[in-house]
């Protein structure tokens, strides 16, 4: 259907450019009608596909009223799930924008400030499930910006039509959504949720700590027991249920997720699994210069960012953690963050990165005074995307300087003077 879509705009477009007014109307008069039959007919397969979906819901186990009730009102897909399925981004993030825009000071003080809010269900959790409290609040952060993504209703959606939309119209994902979309009616099946607060991404992950239907399934936890298992609503529920997941995973308590180190040069190190103890004898130290700590638990050597990047030893720990996202970088942010929150300091070796950074105040900074120019017209939220380096590379190009899009101290210094 999409590309039935673009084609039509692209003969609409050429239509009208190349023929008299007359002629023009009568294109886009067909045009018009032919672009709505395509919506016509994907309705009457969408609605097709549901009465079939529904052998297979009931087939496994979901009472036909939980059915209807999933899908009362819904009639047509929702195209912007189909729009942020087929993004492909032109571009891929190098570290030090990557974790510039997770691990910072805003995240830092927010976190701290959770950590004192919640902080007697925090000593629950962590009684409990055996899981640090900032490597949960740095999970917080990462999923749901602390909750506040829940209440942004361009970002959230109902989490039955996406998931029907996934099923029904992208390939890649259709098996997937098809797994998850039979778990979130098992979600309303249980009582837990109320159809109308069923929301998510646009993906289908689920509450503040955004976890898919059948993880929700798996792990979700009732922490303050109200009876039900809320990570929409509850923000002890959210963060034990994460906990519960990293437990269940193999979470060591006492064990660290890993170290900043500093690696003797010219040297060719192992790639395998040693204990702390071996690594220092092999002449590995903290990046600060003291020894490492005397433990007798295995590490792995990790270069994020290349030799000449910040380098860790990583234990276990670190890959529970990828149970939640499969990515080092993840792996990496949260606890990177966590340890900000827990108030130990940043890193001894910066990301390379061919500038000066800004602090991240300074990055909204810089957005602001390009919005106010007209070179930016995206959110004001510290954050360097694709939209902000275009603004950045424009105003170079405008004021003769290297167009890179960084968001450099000298960036921000002309943009002052303007």
């Amino acid at each position: 259907m999409q590309k039935t879509e673009l084609k039509t705009f692209s003969f609409l477009e050429k239509s009208i450019n190349q023929r008299t007014p007359i002629t023009g109307f009568v294109v886009l008069l067909s045009a018009f009608f032919m672009f709505f039959a395509s919506f016509s007919y994907a309705d009457s397969g969408f609605k097709h596909w549901i009465k079939e979906f529904k052998k297979i819901a009931i087939a496994h186990d979901i009472a036909p009223s939980i059915f209807h009730m999933a899908f009362k009102g819904i009639h047509a897909i929702d195209p912007e799930v189909l729009k942020n399925a087929a993004y492909q981004p032109e571009f891929v993030a190098p570290s030090w924008n990557y974790f510039d825009n997770r691990v910072h000071d805003i995240a830092i003080v927010e976190g701290r400030r959770q950590a004192k809010k919640w902080n007697k269900w925090l000593l629950q959790i962590e009684k409990r499930f055996g899981v640090n409290r900032n490597i949960l609040l740095a999970i917080w952060s990462m999923e749901s910006n602390y909750g506040k993504v829940l209440t942004n209703k361009s970002v959230m959606r109902d989490t039955i039509r996406s998931l029907a939309t996934l099923a029904y119209a992208d390939k890649k994902r259709s098996k997937y959504a098809h797994t998850q979309l039979i778990a979130a009616m098992k979600i309303l099946q249980s009582g837990e949720i109320k159809r109308s607060q069923l929301t998510g991404s646009w993906a289908g992950a689920l509450g503040h700590t955004q976890f898919i239907p059948s993880s929700y399934l798996a792990y979700a936890i009732d922490m303050d027991k109200d009876g039900r298992r809320d990570i929409w609503n509850s923000v002890p529920d959210a963060l034990a249920t994460a906990a519960n997941l990293l437990h269940k995973n193999g979470w060591q308590p006492h064990l660290i997720w890993g170290i900043e180190v500093k690696v003797p040069q010219g040297k060719n190190l192992p790639e395998n699994w040693h204990s702390f103890e071996k690594w220092k004898k092999l002449g590995v130290e903290c990046a600060n210069g003291h020894p490492l700590p005397p433990l007798a638990e295995q590490a792995i050597l990790k270069y994020p960012d290349g030799a000449k990047g910040p380098i860790f030893l990583v234990t276990k720990n670190f890959f529970v953690l990828k149970r939640y996202n499969n990515a080092d970088r993840y792996a990496f942010a949260v606890s990177l963050l966590a340890e900000r929150i827990s108030g130990r300091p940043g890193l001894v070796h910066d990301w390379q990165r061919p500038f000066q950074p800004l602090t991240f105040q300074e990055c909204k900074e810089l957005q602001s005074r390009l919005s106010a120019l007209g070179y930016y017209k995206g959110n004001i939220d510290g954050k360097i995307g694709t939209a902000s380096r275009k603004a950045i590379k424009a105003f170079q190009l405008h004021h003769g300087l290297k167009v890179n899009g960084y968001p450099s101290s000298q960036v921000l210094l002309l943009l002052r003077k303007q």
